[in-house]
């Protein structure tokens, strides 16, 4: 009889999609598995900012430890919320092909014009990508699911508040009235599906390899590079992104101070052969560009 891998998921309507492709996919394969959900302390905690709570690991550490503890087999992830510094034991074993990885601005009545109005958000890299732009606004923490933040939005005056696209997409969720913020950069591996396992258990990371997106896969290792590089233990806002263009990729990146006050920014073509070195070059060109100053203030 052929073992049944264990598939840990988060409870969210959005979790459980992206277990439910990861599932599919292992049904072409003709491998047996089960799903097990899982409750994060980022989906308990819903009042408190992500920044607020440490953001390392808030929505990925109970997955680690029920994969750990052998109570599942693999953790199925939104790439963006798996830190950089992955749990001792565990590994990034594939990726399935990316989603939209833009973020969008949804409104309920007009979209936000030139006067200064009130954004919702509960992350640190859109607000200060946000207030780089828009300096005159004021933000509204928002956290909850999809569902929960499109309700509290709807009975709100606030200007509008920020999404990832894929996210509502992939729920059916994605409204009339929203904007493509194609000028924020999105974080690191959004719009990703991540899969983690216990580095031991290489019969199942040669199973999760038949799944692998290569071009996904080289993507958000380029991004995953420069925000570690960067980041040093600190929840600071990064964004990240790297498109493909001909057989290289478009990658831009950006540090900003938490009141978007100070931006750098980094824009270039990376060739084929350059996808596991630029990245640190350009995350070390940006630190030594003020970036040291800018993570220094916000761990102070």
């Amino acid at each position: 009889m052929s073992k049944v891998w264990k598939v840990g998921t988060r409870k969210s309507q959005l979790a459980l999609w992206q277990a439910r492709e990861t599932a599919a996919a292992l049904d072409r394969l003709g491998v047996a598995h089960s799903l097990v959900e899982i409750e994060s302390s980022g989906d308990q905690n819903l009042t408190q900012p992500l920044y607020a709570m440490g953001i390392q690991g808030v929505f990925t550490k109970e997955l680690d430890t029920a994969l750990l503890n052998g109570q599942i087999d693999l953790a199925v992830h939104s790439l963006k919320d798996v830190p950089t510094q992955l749990a001792s034991g565990t590994e990034l074993a594939g990726v399935l092909p990316r989603g939209k990885a833009k973020d969008i601005l949804v409104y309920t009545q007009n979209p936000p014009g030139a006067e200064p109005t009130l954004i919702a958000s509960g992350s640190l890299r859109r607000r200060a990508q946000w207030l780089h732009r828009y300096p005159k606004d004021q933000f509204e923490n928002l956290r909850g699911n999809v569902q929960t933040r499109l309700k509290k939005l709807e009975e709100s005056s606030w200007g509008g508040a920020i999404f990832a696209e894929v996210g509502l997409e992939r729920v059916g969720l994605l409204p009339q009235k929203y904007q493509v913020l194609d000028w924020m950069i999105p974080a690191a591996a959004q719009g990703a599906v991540g899969i983690c396992i216990r580095e031991r258990d290489h019969e199942l990371k040669e199973i999760i390899q038949q799944l692998n997106c290569e071009s996904t896969w080289k993507a958000v290792q380029m991004e995953r590079q420069f925000l570690r590089i960067l980041e040093g233990g600190c929840s600071a806002p990064i964004g990240v992104f790297a498109e493909p263009q001909g057989e290289g990729w478009k990658f831009k990146a950006g540090l900003f101070s938490t009141d978007g006050k100070d931006a750098i920014v980094v824009e270039e073509t990376i060739a084929p052969d350059q996808w596991q070195t630029k990245p640190k070059e350009l995350a070390e060109k940006v630190w030594a560009s003020g970036g040291k100053a800018i993570i220094s203030a916000i761990k102070n």
